[in-house]
């Protein structure tokens, strides 16, 4: 860091302190006050963005997680499967599938572990995945969406997180200026007849 922009970072420290700590005689207590919720919205929408980058990664590492142990496998239809019109139900199926390290296994496939049951008839041959034990589970998701899912997770929330803290600075601000106002009222009252007993 040059000295140029070490001088620029302590006059803007000392200009923020002097703005909190209000040497301006036209200050009032009421408006340091509101300086310093201010800084102290700033810092906690600062601290709940590094909360959400932090939640969006750990959502894509636990995702990542959950689909390190499953394995492509093919299986047999032993019935046919659902027809094409049962949209939003699961529908279920008999088939045989064949394990990764040699061996089959026969049970019972639904429309969530095996989506391309629907339509299929007996004899068919269709892809699942597996997990370690060797039962069928819903197919992983690619590695976009996992991004853009951690990606939408961590920004619901920094998006949350700043509108709760824009209603509470609002609200505060909204108590502060009846205070202003209040004040300005008191004040009016004291000076404003001897303004008008001048004329």
């Amino acid at each position: 860091m040059n000295v140029k922009a070490r001088r620029a970072a302590t006059h803007r420290v000392s200009r923020l302190a002097r703005w909190l700590t209000g040497r301006n005689a036209l200050r009032r207590p009421v408006d340091r006050i509101e300086g310093a919720v201010l800084v102290a919205l700033s810092a906690a929408f600062l601290a709940a963005l590094a909360i959400a980058c932090i939640f969006g990664i750990h959502n894509y590492q636990g995702q990542r997680a959950a689909t390190v142990g499953l394995r492509p496998a093919a299986a047999r239809l032993l019935r046919d499967g659902p027809p094409g019109g049962s949209m939003g139900r699961v529908e279920q199926t008999e088939a045989r599938w064949f394990l990764p390290g040699g061996g089959e296994r026969s049970g019972v496939l639904t429309t969530e572990t095996a989506p391309d049951i629907v339509g299929a008839v007996a004899g068919d041959r269709i892809s699942l995945w597996l997990n370690r034990s060797g039962q069928p589970v819903a197919p992983p998701a690619d590695q976009t969406g996992m991004i853009i899912y951690a990606l939408t997770a961590g920004a619901v929330l920094a998006g949350l997180a700043g509108l709760t803290l824009v209603v509470a600075y609002a609200l505060c601000r909204r108590a502060l200026d009846r205070r202003r106002l209040g004040a300005w009222e008191s004040a009016w009252k004291r000076t404003g007849p001897s303004w008008t007993t001048r004329r």
